[in-house]
């Protein structure tokens, strides 16, 4: 992997990044409550959105491109027209932090998991469908299975909910993690999800059986973020000083990036298998080229 910019974002932490499905646009998310838009072609600023009023800890993108969600410490998720770069909806379940926020991959969904453990999902165009009570402690990661009929749900302590959807039916739970799980994903397929344990470990499951079929042990304690390529076949980890990319079916290691601050932020691959970003502390993208 070739490191080929750093763009100066935003003013302290970076903890959400996502590229467009079209490749054109890279987006990050800011504890400086902003929400900015960056061309891919030359890594310049096309448009910040504005209107959070506090950290905007989460992003997601429906599939077409056009939705983008946005869940934020103010309480609220917003939806925003991205061809028209405004503010379509403002959507609020409870006065809690929202931690996390995802589209389903067929746009027909979007969830959001906030503090206090509570989970609610909405249509895409902004009709409440469900909330329910994931955990007693704060969610912190939220994945809908490519399906779009099962969500999974972890945060504080060890456990990793998964549960019907759009229902909210409760379909299993999952042990195996100790103190926190800030991260859980599904594969492209959606046979496997994987998740990172506070602890130093990943884990993966069978999710016809939802047997652990593999555990990784990292070897140090406190990773920060999991991430699986759009296609699936590689996932980046956010560790003290540096990302680490791996095989996500041999998960083997294949290479280690540097960040310019210890804490890492938000990461991101590109559909096209271009690109990959990560964000730090310091309010800076750093952008590799994948080879």
């Amino acid at each position: 992997m070739e490191k080929i910019e750093t763009l100066e974002a935003h003013a302290g932490q970076i903890p959400a990044l996502a590229f467009t499905p079209d490749c054109r646009r890279l987006i990050s998310a800011g504890m400086d409550n902003l929400v900015k838009l960056w061309s891919v072609r030359d890594w310049t600023t096309v448009a910040t959105l504005e209107g959070h009023e506090k950290s905007v800890n989460s992003l997601a993108l429906s599939p077409d491109g056009q939705v983008l969600a946005t869940g934020s410490s103010d309480t609220t998720v917003r939806l925003w027209d991205l061809a028209k770069l405004q503010l379509a909806q403002t959507l609020q379940d409870r006065k809690k932090v929202v931690s996390t926020v995802t589209i389903s991959a067929e746009g027909k969904w979007v969830v959001a998991g906030s503090y206090g453990g509570r989970a609610a999902v909405w249509s895409l165009d902004g009709r409440e469908v469900v909330a329910f009570k994931a955990s007693d402690k704060n969610l912190s990661a939220a994945a809908l299975s490519p399906q779009g009929d099962l969500l999974a749900t972890a945060g504080l302590g060890g456990e990793i909910r998964v549960w019907e959807i759009p229902s909210g039916a409760p379909v299993q739970t999952l042990s195996g993690h100790r103190t926190a799980v800030p991260s859980v994903a599904f594969t492209s397929g959606g046979q496997r999800m994987v998740s990172l344990g506070y602890e130093g470990t990943i884990g993966v499951w069978n999710t016809d059986t939802w047997d652990r079929e593999r555990t990784m042990t990292l070897g140090v304690e406190g990773p920060r973020r999991l991430v699986v390529s759009p296609d699936g076949r590689q996932a980046a980890l956010g560790l003290e000083g540096r990302v680490e990319i791996w095989d996500a079916t041999s998960w083997g290691r294949l290479d280690e990036l540097e960040m310019s601050t210890t804490a890492t932020g938000g990461l991101a691959f590109s559909s096209d298998g271009l690109w990959f970003a990560a964000g730090g502390a310091d309010g800076k993208v750093q952008i590799w080229r994948l080879q």
